[in-house]
């Protein structure tokens, strides 16, 4: 029986996410799950009572949990390192992709299995494993899934969990004004995104590869993927987390109005959104812009042009759903 608290850390302490993938060998879970750790980003109301849900459902776990609701999201480091020093089997985290991939680097190189609870808004990395996106189907995966190693994406020296991109959306996340959010909400953030839009020009990518091929293109978006999906969408079809190579994904054109198209493609799912589409893979890929450009990486823009891109193969363990199978 799982042993939960319902406010288990102070509120000073203010901690979500297989649609490809090929298992091999499998192990029992619960042999090898002791103990578990839970950290919640619990900033927003949204994620502190998806926290209570959470703990409710996982009563019935056959291990105890230590759970976290951090609504300091600048703490999270700190509660994930005093939380992986008591030596858990499992460490369960909830929140969106950003929180992930903020603390998936604490993993890398240890024995500790990864438990994903999807509370964001586009959770990419929750549909890439192929994992429930309702907190007790989520909590049923620990419960009866089975763990399976899979690749991180790399950008420089940072770990991140799902896609990195270059265009329009880092420029939109970097520029857009918080009291826009805050008063106008989604209809301010559409505003300032056509205002983006508006002033968007299409850029030179320059990309080397391992073997020093250089490849140099117009493109209006770049789409660096360790899975499938980008902002809760399936885009990068060829990517994989368990490929063992990172998926630079070019759109090509000398027009903004290609980037419209190409996103309304991919929606409507028309065999059109492959063309004018280049997917360049590789263990490592060395990515330049003329001029620079800011990159987001699941959703936080953390990084700039230019940067190597790479992949950390078989990175982490994480737990998946039983009866996934291979497509």
């Amino acid at each position: 029986m799982a042993r939960i608290s319902a406010l288990p850390v102070p509120a000073s302490q203010g901690g979500y996410a297989l649609g490809r993938m090929r298992f091999s060998c499998v192990t029992n879970a619960m042999n090898e799950i002791r103990s578990a750790a839970m950290i919640v980003n619990a900033q927003s109301r949204k994620g502190r009572d998806l926290f209570k849900r959470a703990c409710s459902a996982m009563k019935d776990l056959p291990f105890p949990v230590d759970p976290h609701a951090v609504r300091n999201p600048k703490t999270l480091d700190a509660v994930m390192e005093a939380a992986l020093a008591k030596k858990p089997d499992l460490v369960i985290l909830g929140g969106g992709d950003g929180t992930i991939s903020g603390l998936v680097d604490h993993l890398v190189g240890t024995d500790v299995i990864l438990g994903v609870l999807p509370f964001g808004t586009a959770n990419s990395f929750a549909r890439s494993l192929g994992l429930p996106l309702d907190v007790e189907g989520a909590v049923e995966v620990l419960a009866s899934g089975r763990p399976h190693r899979i690749d991180l994406g790399k950008i420089d020296g940072d770990h991140y969990a799902s896609c990195a991109a270059i265009g329009i959306s880092p420029k939109i996340a970097q520029s857009v004004p918080h009291w826009l959010k805050r008063y106008f909400g989604r209809l301010g953030y559409l505003g300032w995104a056509a205002l983006q839009y508006a002033k968007f020009q299409p850029f030179t990518l320059i990309a080397t590869r391992e073997d020093g091929r250089e490849e140099r293109m117009k493109a209006v978006e770049v789409r660096i993927s360790n899975g499938p999906y980008h902002g809760g969408t399936e885009i990068v079809e060829c990517a994989s987390v368990d490929s063992g190579e990172i998926v630079v994904e070019v759109v090509q054109g000398n027009v903004r109005r290609r980037l419209l198209e190409n996103w309304a493609e991919i929606v409507l799912r028309l065999d059109a959104r492959h063309e004018d589409v280049i997917d360049l893979t590789g263990k490592s890929i060395h990515i330049r812009t003329e001029p620079p450009l800011p990159i987001s990486i699941d959703g936080e823009v953390l990084a700039r042009t230019p940067v190597t891109a790479s992949v950390a193969a078989g990175a982490i363990r994480v737990m998946v759903p039983a009866g996934q199978s291979a497509s």
